[in-house]
């Protein structure tokens, strides 16, 4: 009888491991999915890029007339993008995308340098929106500025 009860106990134990098996088996096919998903993901989205988000309304207001002091700027929000207001030593008004044509960076206004300038690496465009110095390939976007009562618009350029 004892061998009868050894052979069940054994038969047990040898049953036993397949369970732990399975699992080792399903963790390891696990990481791998999640190593090929980690690979293949990024080149999917560089193949099929994402769709152009809408960049909002033609039109927009970018801020209050006294808001800005001769020879300064300030960023503003055109749509889903920065846009910059710039109020020249002679008081008028330009604007333009805030997006450097060479990586994208954010743009600001240099009242000591009277010019625009693209912290990344150091490039610099004029006040007409033209590159001058750097890296940027292209000038910026210039917008259409219109003072309406206390508002400043700021607006896209139609192209004729």
């Amino acid at each position: 009888m004892a061998t009868h009860n050894e052979g069940i106990n054994r038969s047990d134990r040898l049953s036993a491991p397949v369970p732990r098996r399975r699992l080792v088996e399903l963790l390891l096919g696990g990481g791998f999915l999640a190593t090929a998903f980690a690979f293949f993901y990024p080149v999917l989205r560089y193949l099929i890029p994402p769709k152009a988000s809408d960049l909002g309304s033609d039109s927009v207001v970018a801020g209050h007339v006294g808001e800005l002091k001769p020879n300064s700027g300030k960023i503003f929000r055109f749509g889903a993008r920065p846009g910059l207001l710039i109020r020249t030593a002679s008081g008028e008004y330009r604007a333009m995308s805030a997006i450097c044509t060479h990586l994208s960076c954010t743009v600001q206004y240099r009242d000591d340098l009277r010019s625009v300038w693209c912290a990344c690496h150091n490039g610099m465009y004029d006040l007409n929106g033209r590159n001058v110095s750097g890296p940027p390939p292209r000038p910026l976007e210039v917008f259409e500025v219109q003072v309406r009562g206390e508002e400043i618009h700021v607006r896209r350029r139609r192209e004729a």
